[in-house]
C-alpha cells in the first residue's frame, strides 16, 4: 500500500478551486435562485422540461473546470482526483444543474480507454463539450456485460437506460457488445439515429433519459475486448463523485435545518434547545464527516492506491448513501410543518438525495460488494 498524501493530497491548487466554486456558486447559485429555475411549475402533469442555465455552463467551461481531471497532454489541467471531488461537493451544496458530474464521470472512463480517440475526446471534453456515460441496462445494471446495445458492421443499435443529464450532453459514451466482448464507443448527441427519450425523475435538479440507438455511427474508444475493462477501472472514481454530490446536498440540508432551529421559537424557546432537536442533528454532522472523510480518502486512493481504491469508493458511497437518506428525512421532519411544502427549499435537496443515494448503487448494494471483496462472499 503507497503512503497516502497528506491531506488526501488536498494541496493549495485543490483549495483554491473549491473557493472559487464555493464563491461563483454564492454569487449566482443562491437556493432560490435554483428553486425558480427548475421548479417554477408544481404541477405533477408538468412537460418534462430540462431546466438549466445554459450561460452559467459557459462561465464554467471558461473557468476550466471541464478540464480539471483531463490530462495535461490531452490539452487539460490534469489535477488529482480530490480537486473533481471539491468540485462535485459544491455543486451538490448548491444542487446545481449542469452536465458537470457526468463530463466527469465521462473524463474517468475516457482516461482508462487509452487509445488515441479517447486522447481526442478528452480534448474535446477540456474545450467544455458536455459528455455523459450510458451503459446501463433497462434493469438498471451498470455492470458492462449487461449493456442492451450491440455492435453489428461497425454500427450500434439497441438501448441505453437511465442515462444522466442526457438532454444536457453533446456527446456519449456507450458500452456495446460485440459477440460476447464489451467495447466503448463515441456517439454525438445530434447523430442520425439517436433518439432520446427523457424520464420522469424525482430530480428536478437533473434529467435523464434513456437512448435509442438506431443503427448510429460511433468512434471506437476502446475495441471490443477491453471496454468493460475501462468502466471497471473508472468506477472507483464515478462513485466518488455521486458521494461527494451527497455529501455537499448534506451539508446544505444541515446547514439550512440548523439556521431553523436556531431562529424558529415553539414553547418560548428556539428549536433547537429541545434535544429532540438538537441530538439528531448532531448525529447527522457525525455522518456527514464520515461520508466526506471516507470520500476524499477513496479519491485519494484512486490516484496513489488504486488496489484499494474499488474498496474505499464502496465504503464511501455506502456510508454517503445512508447519510443522504438520515439528512433528508432529518431536514424535512425538524421543518416543521412547512418542510414538505412545494415553497420550502429542502425538497430540492431531498429529490436529489434520494437520486443519488440509488444511483450506481445504494448503500445495501455497495455493503454486499465490500463484503464479497474483504471476505469472499458471493453478491
Amino acid at each position: 500500500m503507497a503512503d497516502q498524501p497528506k491531506n488526501f493530497g488536498f494541496g493549495e491548487d485543490e483549495t483554491m478551486l473549491r473557493d472559487s466554486a464555493q464563491k461563483f456558486f454564492s454569487d449566482n447559485c443562491t437556493a432560490d435562485k435554483i428553486h425558480g429555475l427548475v421548479a417554477q411549475d408544481h404541477n405533477v402533469h408538468r412537460s418534462n422540461d430540462c431546466l438549466w442555465d445554459k450561460a452559467l455552463w459557459q462561465q464554467i467551461v471558461e473557468l476550466g473546470w471541464t478540464a480539471v481531471c483531463v490530462p495535461e497532454a490531452a490539452g487539460g489541467i490534469g489535477m488529482p482526483l480530490v480537486a473533481a471531488v471539491a468540485l462535485a461537493e459544491e455543486i451538490g451544496k448548491a444542487a446545481f444543474p449542469s452536465p458537470l458530474l457526468s463530463t466527469f464521470n465521462a473524463t474517468f472512463v475516457l482516461n482508462a480507454c487509452q487509445s488515441d480517440a479517447a486522447v481526442k475526446a478528452l480534448g474535446e471534453i477540456a474545450g467544455g463539450k458536455a459528455t455523459s456515460i450510458a451503459f446501463t441496462n433497462q434493469q438498471g445494471s451498470w455492470e458492462p456485460a449487461d449493456t442492451d446495445v450491440s455492435l453489428t458492421n461497425g454500427k450500434i443499435s439497441g438501448t441505453s437506460y437511465f442515462v444522466q443529464d442526457a438532454k444536457k450532453a453533446d456527446q456519449f459514451i456507450v458500452s456495446a457488445k460485440q459477440g460476447g466482448d464489451i467495447g466503448l464507443y463515441l456517439v454525438a448527441a445530434d447523430a442520425s439515429g439517436v433518439e432520446i427519450i427523457p424520464d420522469s425523475i424525482i430530480d428536478l435538479t437533473r434529467d435523464q433519459a434513456h437512448i435509442e440507438f438506431k443503427d448510429v455511427d460511433a468512434i471506437e474508444l476502446a475495441p471490443a475486448g477491453s471496454g468493460d475493462k475501462a468502466i471497471r477501472e473508472a468506477m472507483p472514481a464515478i462513485l466518488c463523485i455521486v458521494s461527494a454530490d451527497m455529501v455537499g446536498a448534506g451539508e446544505w440540508l444541515l446547514q439550512t435545518t440548523v439556521e431553523y432551529a436556531k431562529t424558529r421559537v415553539q414553547f418560548d424557546h428556539p428549536l433547537g434547545f429541545f434535544q429532540a432537536v438538537k441530538h439528531p442533528l448532531v448525529n447527522v454532522m457525525l455522518d456527514i464527516d464520515g461520508a466526506k472523510s471516507l470520500t476524499y480518502n477513496a479519491a485519494c486512493a484512486v490516484d496513489t492506491d488504486p488496489e484499494n481504491a474499488e474498496k474505499f469508493a464502496r465504503m464511501a458511497k455506502s456510508q454517503a448513501g445512508d447519510m443522504a437518506v438520515f439528512s433528508s428525512s432529518r431536514a424535512v421532519q425538524f421543518h416543521g410543518g412547512i418542510g414538505f411544502t412545494w415553497e420550502c427549499y429542502v425538497h430540492l435537496f431531498f429529490k436529489r438525495q434520494m437520486h443519488n443515494q440509488v444511483l450506481y448503487g445504494d448503500a445495501r448494494y455497495h455493503r454486499t460488494k465490500l463484503a464479497d471483496l474483504l471476505i469472499g462472499i458471493a453478491a
